[in-house]
């Protein structure tokens, strides 16, 4: 059991640190290359942030752990919302851009009723409805691009320094390979706790695995909180949600079958609920106050309690 631990918190954290050098290593090269900025934040970056539950999602559809698969991917959207932007607002009110109020919010709850009706349709997410998953996030990138065109959205930059183009595509490279073992050691080490004491594979994937490939975004919305910046928070939140729904699952779905047990409805249900909750807690004062957070951490704690008991 001890290994096991360790090796959950060893895969966590090759998880982070994966996902960081890689997107990091990625960026760069592409900065060097003359890439557009835009393209580099539309894509690399955006992509980079939700490697660990594409990584963890991805490895355990393939490895018949579908309860762990689609729950890694509802639950990291129910935390990022109550946890990680409940914990935001309590720190610091958090201001939100209409544009995430008027369209990103919508399209992730809508998201979430695709991936709900999708579910219920035959038991299973099968590979032409995963496709249509993929189909609307191109659309969302298409959405981004304009956005960002009108000035009515900011790119997202990063920092790469003076590194080396070598340098940056080790970094890429070795990013990308702790990514894939990282998943592998976590999805292993997960399952393998569920048997040891008797868990549901679905509790695992919805809180711990959930957790751990939330903690990227988790660290840099707190620490953004804390640095007065929080004001990008929910747009990188939501932004993230709806990645996990259309671009994980649609390629997850495309690779092979997923199936949707009848259970999974209350935490999609849930998941829904953290977004409307977002968008009346935003839709009248346009950002998040510390009463707002108190209420996202307490209907966490409400679902965590259910999970528990049920």
């Amino acid at each position: 059991m001890i290994v096991d631990i360790l090796l959950l918190v060893l895969g966590f954290a090759m998880l982070v640190k994966g996902a960081d050098w890689f997107v990091e290593g990625a960026s760069g090269i592409a900065d060097k290359m003359h890439i557009p900025q835009l393209v580099i934040g539309l894509t690399i970056v955006a992509m980079g942030t939700s490697a660990p539950e594409a990584a963890v999602s991805i490895t355990a559809a393939l490895e018949k752990s579908a309860e762990l698969s689609v729950g890694n991917v509802v639950g990291s959207n129910i935390l990022n919302i109550l946890i990680i932007l409940g914990l935001c607002a309590v720190i610091t009110p958090v201001a939100v851009a209409k544009t995430t109020i008027r369209y990103e919010i919508p399209i992730m709850l809508i998201a979430t009723a695709l991936l709900v009706l999708f579910g219920m349709t035959g038991g299973e997410i099968v590979w032409w409805e995963a496709l249509i998953l993929l189909v609307c996030f191109a659309l969302y990138l298409f959405y981004m691009f304009v956005m960002v065109k009108r000035g009515e959205m900011q790119a997202e930059k990063t920092e790469t320094g003076n590194k080396r183009l070598w340098l940056l595509m080790v970094m890429g490279v070795v990013g990308l390979a702790l990514i894939v073992l990282g998943s592998r050691f976590t999805v292993d080490s997960a399952t393998a706790l569920a048997n040891r004491f008797n868990v549901p594979e679905k509790f695992i994937g919805l809180t711990v695995v959930a957790l751990g490939t939330s903690l990227p975004e988790l660290f840099t919305s707190v620490v953004a909180a804390k640095k007065g910046k929080a004001d990008i928070a929910i747009g990188n939140i939501v932004g993230s949600n709806i990645f996990n729904i259309l671009m994980i699952l649609g390629i997850t779905g495309v690779i092979i079958d997923v199936p949707f047990e009848s259970s999974f409805l209350i935490d999609c249900g849930i998941a829904a609920f953290a977004g409307i909750l977002l968008w009346l807690c935003v839709f009248r004062k346009k950002k998040l106050k510390l009463i707002d957070g108190i209420i996202m951490l307490a209907s966490y704690a409400a679902y965590f309690v259910y999970l528990v008991v049920k």
